[in-house]
């Protein structure tokens, strides 16, 4: 065994602390009571010089320590001189030497042993080490003015100790355990770098510096408390002459003083809650004035300033919520798909404004709830159709009787979240008066360079918009103004197409139906011939909202069965839906409608989806007036001149008389003339009905068309073609012509659709009448004459 201090590694006897830390250069006394320490300590008694390691426990509490309870780095000391206290309890004085760190374990009995290196001290000296060491006596000294319960002998220490690194350890050491804790001293005491440790120490006493300063400032104001206990008895009167007036007492004004501090308000509106808290603190509860104000901090305190909920941000879960809640859309849900997935990859990035266009009943608001939902976001719905007010945006001024936050305000206190989901529904129904345009109010609200700082005239402080998801729905995008359109990201909803129809309605609106109608299967089956029957001859629309109401018919006239006592089992048969739902109400009419000639089929674009358009032309004796009715607005107006002039200056290669229109009049009429009809699509339409007529032949039954036409024979490219081509699709049309720059609107165009009927690309207008007018029937061969 080696003992010699001067070894580098030498197996020692191990003395565990339980509350401190021995430092070298540090002179310290201990009590010695347990019984591994009594065995070790009168093991060494008489030795000249015995060295012991002294190493604290990580946890005071343990009673007899093993190794793994010990810190690996202590202090090598020496043991200066023994008191006996009593039985099995010596008071012993060490003199730390230098750090150790303990290599190898040795036995537990009769008291600990292991091999341990001493740390040697770096004694090298330069400027930086000595600017630190002044800082901290300079420290250390301030401290000593404020903290008399320092020991004594520090003030010796920082005058006779010049080396840095003992001095940071003789400060440490003198430190009381209030000052710096067993972890502190041990954190200094395994700084095996002089500097680090200095600075380390520094730290320390800066900290006790402040924590002085905190004390003196509260002392500064105990001594003010005579005047703050002359406030309080002062108020405490004031509350009982309220009282005995009737008044009431600041019971209120408390309660929002406490909301407002637990809604966390932003800086600028916390000045302006305070301000408004010392004026309602001063009123009459009866004045009217009282109430507006309180009102005002209420919604103040109410608002989500701080308050999110966390985002669900999984692609997969997303598909799935879509799926489940949506048939087809294949487009539009890839888009909301790849925002969630921009959404996880960069949660900070400010998202677009999705803006989700087509006719109604194609789910486009409920798109918005499936969205909040595969996010885990909170969803509220705000409906703009027919707002006028500005203020119904920003809210009124509160000098304004009966003022209120706007509706995106009022929303947000509805979800309690500053990041829901928010749904600007019908906002392209919006309107304008003399109280102002809520569509430029908008601008601000959908702008991401701009919401983060959003002012409501009521709340009249900034709000953060930015962590709300916007979507916006519309069915006409004309309607919806150029600065409001530039903000928004357009995604088209379109409409079904039978097909998805009839498995939107076995899927999702069928088992809604019975579910609400508290029905089972078993009461009442839907099958594919019944459903087919309600989609034919009882709905034509683009979205599924009229054939969820058919359905519902449906599935009240069973309950109404089962109410009055019938024990009802049905299958939705063809004949079954039309005993229930009546005569059909859409009848196929094509085939009476273009049997003649004079009658062609053209397809259009309405804020409900696509639609097909009878143009019927017919002729009288007259002197050239050529007639268009309809309610057709001045396009269509055009379109139908245009195909007049057309015609005539073609007459020559269509087989006519040059002078043909002296003598008789014409007449263009589009049937359904209480609805207004404008837009640039109807020329070839126009032109194939004029040209019919004048041939006497009639057009293909089958047979639509849209495009718009130029006085030099071009046929020019028109919008909604995916919408006419599903309108067409749903009246049976087996062939359209659009024109060849339509080509890549196609591509969007479901597959069914396009498998199912014939697309014809036109360019000019030489091309239509080839494809569209029926051919002449074969001519009759004459009777044999009979004979005499």
């Amino acid at each position: 065994m080696s003992t010699d201090p001067r070894a580098e590694i030498e197996s020692i006897p191990i003395l565990p602390l339980r509350n401190s830390v021995v430092f070298p250069a540090s002179v310290v006394p201990i009590n010695v009571g347990r019984a591994r320490s009594v065995r070790l300590v009168e093991d060494l008694l008489g030795q000249d010089r015995a060295v012991v390691g002294i190493v604290s426990q990580k946890d005071a509490d343990v009673d007899e320590p093993g190794f793994d309870d010990l810190f690996e780095v202590g202090t090598v000391a020496r043991i200066v001189k023994v008191i006996r206290l009593g039985p099995s309890n010596y008071s012993v004085v060490l003199h730390g030497l230098a750090r150790h760190r303990m290599l190898a374990r040795g036995p537990l009995e009769p008291y600990m042993r292991a091999r341990v290196k001493r740390i040697p001290e770096d004694l090298e000296r330069d400027a930086a080490l000595d600017a630190l060491g002044q800082k901290l006596r300079d420290a250390t000294r301030e401290l000593l003015q404020l903290a008399p319960n320092l020991p004594k002998e520090t003030s010796g220490v920082l005058d006779n100790v010049r080396e840095a690194g003992a001095l940071a350890d003789l400060i440490a050491s003198n430190l009381s355990s209030e000052q710096a804790s067993v972890g502190d001293k041990q954190k200094i005491l395994e700084t095996f770098d002089v500097k680090e440790r200095v600075e380390a120490v520094i730290a320390i006493v800066n900290r006790q510096l402040e924590l002085f300063r905190v004390k003196r400032e509260i002392s500064n104001m105990v001594a003010d408390e005579g005047k703050t206990q002359r406030e309080l008895i002062l108020r405490q009167q004031m509350k009982s002459i309220r009282e005995e007036l009737g008044e009431g007492d600041d019971d209120d004004v408390e309660e929002l003083r406490e909301r407002i501090r637990q809604a966390s308000l932003p800086e600028d509106a916390q000045k302006i809650a305070k301000k408004q808290l010392g004026r309602m603190s001063g009123m009459q509860p009866q004045s009217a004035e009282y109430n507006v104000t309180r009102t005002y901090l209420e919604w103040l305190s109410d608002l989500p300033w701080k308050k999110t909920t966390p985002d669900k941000l999984d692609v997969e879960d997303c598909k799935r919520c879509l799926d489940e809640d949506h048939f087809g859309l294949d487009k539009v849900k890839k888009r909301i798909v790849e925002y969630i997935a921009v959404r996880k990859l960069r949660a900070d990035k400010k998202g677009p404004i999705l803006c989700f266009v087509g006719p109604p009943g194609v789910g486009k608001t409920s798109l918005g709830r499936s969205i909040a939902r595969s996010m885990g976001r909170r969803y509220h719905r705000i409906a703009l159709g027919g707002v006028r007010d500005e203020a119904e945006i920003r809210g009124h001024r509160r000098t304004y009787v009966g003022a209120l936050p706007g509706r995106i305000i009022q929303g947000l206190k509805k979800v309690g979240s500053k990041n829901p989901v928010l749904v600007l529904d019908e906002i392209d129904k919006m309107g304008v008066d003399m109280m102002g345009d809520p569509a430029a109010a908008l601008l601000e609200v959908l702008d991401p360079e701009q919401n983060n700082t959003f002012q409501d005239h009521y709340i009249d402080t900034p709000f953060d918009l930015s962590q709300v998801v916007f979507l916006a729905t519309a069915n006409n995008p004309e309607t919806i103004p150029g600065p409001l359109w530039d903000r928004l990201e357009v995604i088209e909803v379109p409409g079904y197409t039978r097909a998805e129809k009839r498995s939107i309605s076995l899927e999702f609106l069928c088992p809604k139906q019975l579910s609400s109608h508290g029905l089972t299967d078993e009461r009442l089956e839907f099958t594919k011939e019944g459903v087919e029957t309600i989609l034919d001859s009882y709905t034509r629309e683009a979205g599924v909202r009229g054939l969820e109401r058919e359905i519902g018919a449906v599935c009240r006239n069973v309950a109404m069965r089962i109410a009055e006592g019938e024990d009802v089992h049905e299958t939705t048969t063809p004949e079954l839906v039309q005993k229930i739902l009546g005569p059909p109400k859409y009848v196929p009419d094509l085939a009476e409608r273009t049997s003649q000639p004079g009658v062609a089929t053209g397809l259009a674009w309405t804020p409900s989806g696509g639609d097909i358009l009878f143009i019927e032309a017919t002729q009288m004796p007259g002197r050239g007036d050529v007639v268009v009715t309809g309610n057709l607005k001045s396009v269509m107006q055009e379109s139908a001149s245009a195909a007049v002039s057309f015609v005539r200056s073609h007459a020559g290669e269509l087989g006519l008389d040059p002078e043909f229109l002296k003598t008789i009049d014409l007449h263009l009429h589009v049937p359904k003339g209480g609805t207004p009809k404008d837009g640039p699509s109807a020329g070839i339409t126009m032109f194939a009905a004029l040209s019919s007529l004048l041939l006497k032949c009639a057009l293909k039954k089958h047979v639509a068309m849209t495009g718009e036409i130029t006085l030099r024979g071009n046929v020019l490219p028109v919008g909604g073609i995916k919408e006419k081509l599903l309108a067409a699709h749903r009246a049976g049309i087996k062939e359209v012509l659009v024109p060849n720059r339509n080509m890549r609107d196609l591509e969007e165009v479901p597959k069914d659709i396009l498998a199912e009927m014939q697309v014809h690309l036109v360019g000019r207008v030489s091309e239509v009448l080839p494809l569209v007018l029926e051919p002449p029937a074969p001519e009759a061969e004459a009777p044999p004459a009979s004979g005499p």
